[in-house]
């Protein structure tokens, strides 16, 4: 396709799709790993859960061209959009590696890690669910309707 006929992606939008893509790319090896974490049950969340939020990531970086936001609140949405994300996947990897159970106890079923993996696991999802709620509430912000001159 031609250039006149292809958008461009840039800025925030280009960098989102590129580490959606990549997350993608993470989740997809995490799936050759299932067998030897030592919980293959959260092998398997951490493969889906990398693929998915990797999509998630794609979708907003197309989905950005058309956020209202100010140059502040896109540059923090946007990297809380991909520390989330990132650090969930990790907190998940890191699950089914150490077999914790205490922040996933239904995929961790079974499984009981040392008190310094749980708690490491349990820090990661925290941080990166407080940091998906502002990167999901800045975009919500972004796709508020626009008011006509005449209200």
């Amino acid at each position: 396709m031609s250039e006149a006929v292809t958008p461009k992606l840039a800025g925030a939008a280009r960098w989102l799709c590129w580490f959606g893509v990549l997350l993608v790319l993470l989740g997809l090896a995490t799936g050759a790993f299932i067998p030897l974490f030592d919980s293959a049950r959260q092998g398997l969340a951490a493969h889906t859960a990398g693929v998915q939020n990797g999509i998630l990531l794609t979708v907003l970086g197309l989905l950005w061209r058309h956020l209202r936001l100010s140059p502040r609140v896109e540059r923090v949405a946007a990297v809380a959009g991909v520390f989330s994300l990132y650090v969930i996947w990790i907190a998940l990897v890191l699950a089914a590696a150490f077999g914790t159970s205490r922040s996933t106890p239904i995929a961790g079923a079974g499984h009981q890690g040392e008190a310094w993996q749980e708690s490491l696991v349990s820090t990661l999802f925290g941080a990166g669910s407080v940091a998906l709620i502002a990167a999901i509430l800045g975009v919500l912000w972004g796709l508020r309707p626009v008011r006509a001159a005449s209200e």
